[in-house]
């Protein structure tokens, strides 16, 4: 079972790098070139959409993000913060492009939203050897404390449900340290994605099967976007709007929006 999973977290990266190169020869047709020096492009850290690979912000998201930057003649070096922090550089500066995006009501209106870049499937993650922790609904939990990130739509989510920072909710500034409080103790749970789970044990160095996926939370599965700032420069924005039309045909779109690694 551990093999297994090394295995296939190493097939689905091979698979997306090959469809990379691929969809990247046939779609760059796009030739505009207008000078938008000062565009930026923030995120967080999110395997396996977002992750540090040899110095560099890598993964399957990110690898669209790259394309539509590409295809729209923008190039931009991807800056990863806590969630927090590149929430409100993308909602406080002009030009700033921010992924992944849940499309929220309450966000709608704060940002241009240039297209979806990833999808997510959101639910409880515990400790494998927590086997006294077997929930059914999120109404099962009673006074465990689940770790998540300051500002995520998750977290908000489960403050509507009751939840109550400092007692249910413990935030975190990333997902880094959101597992680290479950691989401490700390927490009894994270919300994270169940693809997730190979790509964080990989990149925490954990031995596989240290977690498990045991609760989906329907309400928290999203597709998520690539935002600009609101007061970005109109034609910069149809210009990604353009160059993310493009991308949406390619295989490594498909392949990543359907969730297929």
């Amino acid at each position: 079972m551990c093999g297994m999973q090394n295995e296939v977290s190493s097939r689905s990266w091979a698979v997306i790098q090959s469809l990379v190169i691929v969809s990247l020869s046939l779609c760059f047709t796009f030739t505009a070139h207008a000078d938008f020096a000062s565009i930026r492009v923030v995120t967080e850290l999110s395997p396996p959409h977002q992750m540090m690979k040899e110095g560099k912000v890598d993964g399957f998201s990110t690898q669209i993000v790259e394309a539509i930057l590409k295809n729209a003649g923008l190039n931009s070096r991807i800056e990863v913060y806590p969630w927090a922090r590149a929430f409100y550089i993308a909602s406080s500066t002009p030009n700033v492009l921010i992924y992944n995006m849940a499309r929220t009501p309450e966000r709608e209106n704060q940002f241009h939203w240039i297209g979806p870049v990833a999808k997510y499937s959101f639910g409880l993650v515990r400790l494998a050897d927590r086997t006294d922790l077997t929930p059914n609904h999120v109404k099962d939990l009673g006074s465990a404390v689940i770790a998540v990130q300051r500002g995520d739509f998750s977290g908000q989510w489960l403050q509507q449900q009751g939840m109550k920072e400092g007692k249910e909710l413990q935030f975190s500034a990333d997902i880094l340290e959101s597992w680290n409080l479950l691989l401490k103790g700390k927490v009894d749970y994270v919300i994270d994605d169940k693809a997730a789970l190979p790509y964080m044990e990989q990149q925490l160095t954990l031995v596989p099967g240290t977690t498990r996926f045991v609760l989906a939370i329907p309400q928290l599965e999203q597709q998520t976007y690539l935002a600009a700032s609101k007061n970005s420069d109109s034609a910069l924005v149809k210009k990604l709007q353009q160059a993310h039309r493009e991308v949406q045909k390619t295989n490594i779109y498909q392949y990543v929006i359907s969730g297929g690694f």
